[in-house]
């Protein structure tokens, strides 16, 4: 599956392969290209192939076929200290015998550098994290996310132009979690770093990335900015993978232009975007999501929808209903004034715009 590859890529995946056994290829024929000072997300369930990924362009895993290039330069055969290349990982893997400006300046003493410019790079990393009062802490005496705030300032002490990040963020509690996303962000928009981010948690993805790459099975399934990934899915796995998705399978009755008839079980017809639709007569998966679906309305593709779930969730309604016998349909209504008030048991109409239905290829 040939990604966007271009002659000024910064980090090059060309046909890149990996099998542990020789039998089983975890990653397939990767190609990926990325411009230098991009924040691109490696998305995806666990055993989709996006670790493997980082791993390999970071020197700890090998690739069985193919060539990895940074800078233009391939470095498939070179080892892990000599790429330049930050890391940070998940347990933060600071070394506890030593002190907060000791673990930051390892790396710079394996480099061979200076007593007065180590002190001077790990006082300048430590501020760019906020943590310059903490240099004569060991780990055991910070909290996790101070810890975290270390790690990431251990990787960018010696100012690597790439920073690989594998699920930093995973030991931390949401409200933390979500503080670091922007903190991660800013850096990368003020250093100019680039940045490959591998993570399974979509509102991370989402939030952080200049494009999401969303894996399964070892393949890419989709390279996009994050409104792209969201707004228009390739396919049914990165419709369900990304966001919450309503979910109606039919038969294709007929084409449109850039919009197919579906026929719904019970013999209902809805319209929807020909995204990835098959032939006359072939199966589909419509995807609409949650917060484009009107309620009580006669709109475009209205139906009858029962109302089996209402749960309150402060600035929304979460409607759980039965459509076409999918009894997991899930709508979102806005707590406020001038909205309609469901009730569990009832039955109203739902609608939504063609446009915001993809028919997609089925499960």
């Amino acid at each position: 599956m040939a990604l966007d590859t271009s002659s000024d890529a910064y980090v090059e995946f060309d046909r890149v392969q990996k099998s542990y056994d020789g039998e089983i290829l975890v990653v397939k024929d990767l190609n990926l290209s990325m411009p230098k000072g991009e924040f691109l997300t490696m998305l995806g369930p666990s055993g989709s192939g996006k670790t493997t990924c980082l791993m390999m362009l970071a020197g700890f895993e090998t690739a069985t076929h193919g060539e990895i290039r940074l800078d233009g330069r391939e470095i498939n055969n070179i080892p892990p200290h000599k790429r330049g290349i930050g890391m940070v990982f998940q347990n933060y893997a600071l070394f506890p015998h030593m002190t907060v400006n000791e673990n930051l300046a390892f790396p710079l003493e394996v480099r061979g550098m200076g007593k007065d410019e180590r002190e001077a790079k790990v006082a300048r990393a430590l501020d760019m994290v906020q943590m310059g009062e903490f240099g004569n802490r060991r780990p055991a005496q910070l909290s996790g996310g101070q810890q975290q705030r270390i790690a990431l300032a251990r990787a960018l002490v010696f100012d690597p132009s790439l920073v690989l990040m594998d699920e930093p963020l995973g030991a931390l509690d949401k409200q933390l979690r979500e503080h670091m996303q922007y903190e991660i962000k800013h850096l990368h928009e003020n250093l100019g770093i680039t940045v490959v981010y591998v993570t399974h948690d979509q509102s991370e993805a989402l939030t952080m990335s200049d494009r999401v790459a969303v894996f399964n099975d070892g393949r890419i399934q989709q390279l996009a900015p994050p409104d792209d990934l969201y707004e228009r899915p390739d396919n049914s796995f990165v419709a369900q993978f990304i966001g919450e998705n309503n979910k109606l399978t039919g038969t294709v009755k007929s084409k449109m232009g850039d919009a197919v008839l579906v026929e719904l079980p019970g013999g209902a017809t809805t319209e929807a975007l020909a995204v990835n639709a098959g032939e006359v007569g072939s199966q589909t998966l419509i995807s609409v999501r949650p917060e484009r679906i009107e309620v009580a309305t006669d709109g475009p593709n209205a139906t009858d929808a029962q109302v089996k779930e209402l749960i309150y969730l402060g600035d929304h309604i979460r409607c759980r209903l039965n459509v076409h016998g999918n009894d997991e349909f899930i709508v979102k209504v806005p707590n406020s004034a001038g909205h309609t008030h469901l009730k569990v048991g009832e039955t109203t109409k739902v609608s939504w715009a063609t446009e915001d239905a993809r028919a997609l290829d089925p499960l």
